[in-house]
């Protein structure tokens, strides 16, 4: 007899010897057997159903076939591509042009008589040309606004009001005013415009390129405080197009200011200083974006001053009683409006632009 792995009429002739199976080395795996086209239905379901004895499984939807991989990944080498050559592109980045230097003129308007003065600030205001000027940032108004050939009325809106804010910080401000901290001026200046403006104020001189009061107004900390924080302003911003790039703003205002000595009382008299700044700007697009300017060209006149102090550094105001010799032989006005003329070293100050009290 056969062993129990045997046929019952022994091993066919021509079959391999000792009852091994021709197919035992193929293995059928999980992974073939799911794979399979082809299922066996269960001896329960032939029973019932009378169905065929095998049936076609549905395609596995586990995987993407061949083709479609290849043709994901081409699309992505060209997407990645195109990207690399839309930023490595074959024509040069054209650098940044570098800004043109702050040009600075800072002329002292010396007193022609004692310097007026009186206890309350508000009868001096009363009594000046001043009267009727706005306080503080009030003062500093905007025009109507209206886009240019290549800016649109916002991009105008935001030229304008950068301005504005320079000038708020710039001559407003009681922490610089006073000789304090000047880094809220500084935050608002282009980049490329730092060096000047810090070395003027490391190395202050006279020399139309690095004189601290073209860049904002400050008194000298030991010889005049303010005696009253209403600064009274007045004036106008203009906007225009320079070119395709290039927004260009005038600032042309006047600010007056209630001083009194240093350290004393309440009794002590006020006298009021007078500072004409006409300021350019340049907005180029990135200036826009960031809201910063570049400062282009300040012009300064200034007094009641000495012609003999310096007032590239800071400036150093003649006080209630105080006189000077005069700085020439006509009176400049820094109340009269249209184009400042004043080209001297020093002025001298018109008697009517003093309080007449």
């Amino acid at each position: 007899m056969g062993g129990p792995g045997d046929p019952p009429e022994g091993t066919p002739e021509g079959a391999p010897g000792g009852g091994e199976d021709e197919y035992r080395s193929v293995v059928f795996d999980e992974s073939f057997v799911r794979a399979a086209r082809l299922q066996e239905y269960s001896a329960r379901e032939r029973m019932s159903d009378h169905a065929p004895a095998v049936r076609r499984r549905p395609a596995l939807h586990g995987g993407l076939p061949r083709q479609a991989l290849i043709l994901l990944v081409l699309i992505a080498v060209a997407f990645a591509t195109a990207i690399y050559m839309g930023v490595r592109h074959p024509y040069p980045t054209p650098k940044a042009q570098p800004l043109e230097p702050l040009r600075t003129t800072v002329i002292p308007l010396a007193p022609q008589s004692a310097v007026p003065g009186a206890q309350d600030p508000e009868t001096l205001y009363a009594h000046s040309p001043a009267a009727q000027y706005r306080v503080g940032a009030e003062g500093i108004t905007l025009p109507a606004a209206r886009r240019t050939a290549n800016f649109s009325e916002s991009q105008v809106v935001a030229a304008l009001t950068t301005a504005k804010d320079y000038l708020v910080r710039s001559s407003l401000d009681p922490a610089v005013l006073t000789g304090g901290a000047v880094r809220s001026v500084r935050l608002l200046l282009n980049p490329q415009q730092l060096d000047q403006f810090d070395q003027g104020f490391v190395h202050p001189a006279a020399d139309g390129r690095h004189e601290p009061t073209g860049w904002l107004v400050r008194f000298d900390p030991s010889r005049a405080q303010l005696a009253d924080r209403k600064v009274r302003v007045q004036g106008r911003l203009e906007a225009a197009e320079t070119d395709s790039d290039t927004l260009e703003i005038t600032a042309d205002h006047t600010l007056v200011y209630a001083l009194k000595p240093v350290g004393s009382g309440a009794k002590a008299k006020a006298s009021l200083f007078t500072v004409r700044r006409e300021l350019t700007f340049r907005f180029d697009r990135d200036d826009l974006r960031m809201h910063q300017v570049q400062l282009i060209s300040s012009y300064v006149q200034a007094g009641p001053l000495a012609c003999a102090d310096d007032a590239a550094n800071e400036l150093r105001p003649l006080l209630a009683g105080q006189t000077a010799k005069a700085g020439g032989p006509a009176g400049t006005d820094p109340y009269a409006t249209g184009d400042a003329t004043a080209t001297a070293l020093c002025g001298s100050l018109a008697k009517s632009a003093q309080p007449r009290v």
